[in-house]
């Protein structure tokens, strides 16, 4: 008869550890079920899940007890049923979803709430990790960016009450949570596709036209009003670029040197780069200004829109095809097939309501900075960090 054990040793770190415990193990002929490792600072766990004879299972237990204690380490032994065992290795195959918390700095209240509401829905934490580099340099806070990565298990009781318990507390703790099922895919997306105006860079470059065309007030609240989903893109695209006819071109040149990229793309793109993705950029905006930030971030594709001159002036015509909503979902799905990829291997990245059609869309579709309708409806939402903290939702860490 063989009997099950389930065998937890803690205490500073010692090298060999898992050589020297599995050895144990070996000498009796157990055999290994189940085998997890930590090291937080300088205290290590060990959990060992094992089947021994129960002839052997005494002399077992006190060749382990005897090299914990020749360590400085304390172990602790607890007899598993096969009902007890089998209890755990069905809930192995329950299914297991990624909790991100992002923030500038993780705090305890935070980590409270976000533990509470999976708690309440029935959620079990099996996992916590930190992404971010450690917050605490002799004494001192440092950094600027934050990320708690909770691995759950099991199936959330309301899953829109709980996704919509984490929007509020996001709002309430100034963070960003999001909500992913644990898939292959996660980690393994290949192509990334971005809006361009108020997601890569600091700003909506029509707005920019339009200040230097001397309405910049009368086109920004068009513009805002787009970008809340208050109005059709196309029909106010076309409504914008009309007013900017008779612009001189000659101020593009000083337009496009002014424009900042967001916090993170640079850092973002040099990360995707390594990592072997495609990257796009799918902008109601302006190629002449699209051209420009590819340069800068090493971007593979961009499509956006013509700016229409004749002699120096801009003529206020919007050049076909434009690209609003159902284009940019459309280059979506052009690009995957493109890339032999199907649309799970894709992320999109954008802040306004013509950006929802190609957040549905993608495997991972994150709203980034949005506007409140934008926020509420794509799957993820990031507004506390940069666009680097794209990279804690697959699962990256930053040291």
């Amino acid at each position: 008869m063989r009997e099950i054990v389930l065998i937890n040793i803690t205490g500073a770190q010692r090298p060999g550890l898992t050589a020297l415990m599995t050895g144990v193990m070996a000498n009796v002929d157990a055999t290994l079920l189940d085998i997890e490792q930590r090291l937080v600072h300088d205290t290590q766990t060990l959990t060992l899940v094992a089947q021994v004879e129960a002839a052997n299972h005494a002399a077992f237990m006190e060749e382990i007890q005897s090299a914990a204690r020749h360590q400085s380490l304390e172990a602790r032994f607890t007899r598993l049923s096969p009902a007890d065992y089998q209890a755990w290795a069905a809930g192995q195959r329950t299914p297991r979803h990624i909790v991100t918390l992002l923030s500038r700095e993780v705090s305890a209240e935070q980590v409270r709430r976000v533990t509470s509401i999976t708690d309440s829905h029935g959620l079990q934490i099996e996992a916590i990790n930190r992404l971010s580099a450690p917050q605490l340099q002799g004494g001192a806070l440092i950094g600027a960016k934050a990320c708690l990565e909770f691995t759950v298990r099991g199936d959330a009781t309301e899953p829109r009450v709980m996704r919509s318990e984490f929007l509020e507390a996001a709002r309430q703790l100034d963070i960003d949570i999001a909500w992913q099922e644990d898939t292959l895919y996660r980690r393994h997306r290949r192509l990334a596709v971005f809006d361009m105006d108020s997601t890569l860079i600091q700003a909506e470059v029509i707005d920019e036209l339009a200040k230097a065309h001397g309405i910049g007030e009368l086109v920004s609240a068009i513009t805002e009003r787009a970008m809340r989903g208050e109005l059709d893109f196309r029909a106010s695209f076309k409504e914008r670029l009309a007013l900017l006819k008779g612009l001189d071109v000659n101020v593009l040149d000083a337009i496009g040197e002014s424009l900042q990229l967001t916090e993170g793309a640079e850092t973002l793109f040099a990360e995707l780069k390594r990592l072997g993705y495609k990257t796009a950029i799918l902008s109601g905006g302006f190629t002449y200004f699209a051209r420009q930030v590819q340069a800068k971030l090493g971007i593979d594709y961009v499509f956006a829109n013509e700016l229409e001159v004749v002699d120096g002036q801009c003529t206020g015509v919007a050049v076909e095809p434009i690209v609003d909503a159902q284009r940019k979902a459309d280059l979506l799905r052009e690009l995957a097939a493109k890339e032999g990829l199907t649309l799970e291997q894709t992320i999109a990245v954008g802040d306004g309501a013509n950006d929802l059609p190609m957040l549905a869309i993608a495997g991972l579709g994150v709203a980034f900075r949005a506007k409140p309708l934008v926020k509420a409806s794509a799957g993820q939402a990031i507004s506390t960090l940069g666009l680097d903290g794209v990279l804690y939702l697959l699962g990256q860490r930053s040291l």
